[in-house]
């Protein structure tokens, strides 16, 4: 059985220009085409949130123009038009929440305890897997999260 499985480190799934099989939707678009008033402030921390390689937390100090009450006003903004999605990544940093835009299919996190390495995962087992819990259970999935915490295979292979 073949699972076409994408991994990728940090937040990574979609960004590659090589494949399309998972994308992000562009957050200005989705906002102007919502009628959302873009502030220059707003347009700066969308745009750190729409091109940042990581999961970004809150609280990480991204460009000292913005001011915080902005961040938390945007990224509630955000999260209730269903544009980025909250993470709490296993809280291997305690109790942060971690934010990244949506991408078109629903992908996996895996964290590992060892370095903190965040890994996403992607495949269409995955998809089948949400289809069989639908199909027998009759509830209609509209959001699905699904971490794993572990040891990643570089911190495997340092204690091998």
């Amino acid at each position: 059985m073949t699972t076409n499985a994408i991994v990728a480190r940090e937040s990574q799934l979609g960004r590659s220009k090589n494949s399309t099989a998972i994308t992000r939707p562009s957050l200005m678009k989705e906002l102007a085409a919502r009628g959302v008033r873009i502030t220059a402030q707003r347009r700066l921390l969308v745009s750190i949130i729409q091109d940042s390689p990581r999961h970004l937390d809150a609280a990480r100090k991204q460009n000292p123009d913005i001011d915080r009450a902005t961040v938390y006003r945007t990224i509630a903004l955000l999260k209730d038009r269903a544009l980025i999605d909250e993470l709490d990544l296993m809280h291997i940093e305690g109790e942060k929440h971690y934010y990244e835009a949506k991408t078109n299919r629903d992908h996996c996190h895996m964290a590992c305890f060892r370095c903190g390495a965040i890994m996403e995962y992607t495949s269409s087992s995955f998809e089948k897997l949400k289809e069989e819990i639908a199909r027998q259970s009759g509830f209609q999935i509209r959001v699905s999260r699904l971490e794993l915490g572990g040891i990643c295979k570089q911190c495997q292979k340092a204690t091998s």
